[in-house]
């Protein structure tokens, strides 16, 4: 095995995708409630994507931010508009467009506060990257082992007020946070602590950055979570779902931060090059019909009703949440066999934590598919955890 040792492979190969299906190389079908670790929202080859991508490779790839590229204007003007922000800054990824906004608040905090040594707080339980920078932020101390020493200018605090108000000092900058801490258990951000947490950044100055990257793109039933409870932060980071496949981040921000990124001030190399925008762009194109929206809206409330329905009483089962079509399954033991299983029924889903089962199916599923997909694991649980035992 030539590859570093850095994931639990799984057994099944795939082989090809067709929308809410992934296909394996013996032929066998599986009902696919990963999306690529929420990535493939609109589903495996999408027909916008592909003729977009399709068209776009046979003209250009890539000829590097030294050149104006109109489509990635297009979809900087498409994220702007959508979201009130001033500016796009593309990358390749998630960890990328935190690490960007991590240097944005920096600057800005020196610049126009005079702020020297900048400090961003961030939560327990959240995850923000596996870059040095982004796994600092994030509120779990196991993508930390290992990795010292860990660069400064980070406080990883409970989401509490209290909390915040005792590590907020003359060198705090900014707040960082996820409204779903997907990696974290699929936990929604309490709303009167989010309504707090922005009048006190507001009163003391801070900047609000918002992590979209796993609830952005259409996933929570609206384009960004953000936008359900009536939020506009100063910097918001999207990814994943962004390119349905194709590597693509995004750092958006409000316009009196523009003049803290000028030039020289950050860059990369394949980030919003023709390929990757000529996919967010079609993306952009689908999810930009309310009707694809609410129906994220209306098989949220259905799947999460069904497995209420079918396991909300189960005895292994403590509690089901999320928002649209990111759900968390808490469970009282390791949810590793039971993901197995499910894998082995032809049904494919994602951990969030050890003992959380976590469902992203894409957001064009069908009701046929969330009850093939509920039937399965209600038939997995009750067959392996009849007698749960605490992990």
């Amino acid at each position: 095995m030539a590859l570093f040792p850095t994931y639990v492979k799984r057994e099944m190969v795939p082989a090809k995708g067709e929308g809410n299906v992934l296909i394996d190389e013996q032929g066998k079908r599986y009902l696919d409630f990963t999306s690529g670790l929420g990535v493939c929202n609109l589903g495996h080859c999408h027909p916008r994507v592909t003729a977009a991508l399709t068209e776009q490779a046979s003209c250009l790839w890539h000829v590097s931010n030294l050149f104006p590229i109109p489509i990635q204007q297009r979809v900087a003007e498409r994220l702007t508009q959508a979201t009130g922000m001033g500016a796009a800054f593309f990358c390749n990824s998630g960890a990328e467009a935190n690490e960007a906004a991590i240097k944005l608040v920096r600057k800005a905090a020196q610049e126009k506060r005079g702020i020297t040594n900048p400090e961003i707080l961030t939560f327990k339980g959240s995850f923000h990257g596996r870059t040095l920078a982004t796994l600092t932020a994030t509120g779990q101390e196991k993508v930390k082992t290992g990795f010292s020493p860990l660069p400064a200018g980070f406080v990883t605090i409970a989401p509490e007020m209290e909390a915040v108000r005792e590590a907020t000092h003359e060198q705090t900058a900014a707040v960082m946070l996820e409204l779903v801490q997907g990696e974290g258990g699929v936990c929604p951000i309490d709303p009167t602590f989010l309504q707090e947490l922005v009048l006190f950044c507001h009163e003391r100055g801070l900047l609000l950055v918002v992590d979209e990257i796993q609830t952005g793109m259409g996933r929570t039933g609206t384009l960004f979570a953000a936008q359900q409870y009536g939020l506009h932060p100063d910097v918001m980071t999207v990814a994943k779902g962004l390119g349905n496949g194709l590597p693509v981040g995004a750092m958006l921000a409000r316009a009196e931060l523009k003049e803290h990124f000028g030039v020289g001030s950050h860059g990369t190399t394949f980030g919003g090059n023709p390929l990757v925008m000529a996919a967010a762009n079609a993306v952009l194109e689908e999810l930009e019909q309310e009707s694809l929206l609410g129906q994220v809206r209306e098989m949220g409330e259905y799947l999460c009703s069904l497995l209420q329905e079918r396991i909300g009483e189960h005895p292994a089962v403590t509690q089901i949440r999320g928002m649209g079509l990111m759900i968390g399954i808490q469970l009282l033991q390791e949810a590793g066999p039971i993901i197995t299983s499910c894998e082995k029924e032809g049904l494919l889903v994602l951990p969030a934590g050890p003992n959380v089962i976590r469902l992203l199916p894409p957001l064009l599923v069908t009701k046929e598919e969330v009850k093939v997909a509920v039937t399965t694991l209600a038939h997995v649980l009750t067959r392996q955890m009849s007698t749960p035992q605490v992990g």
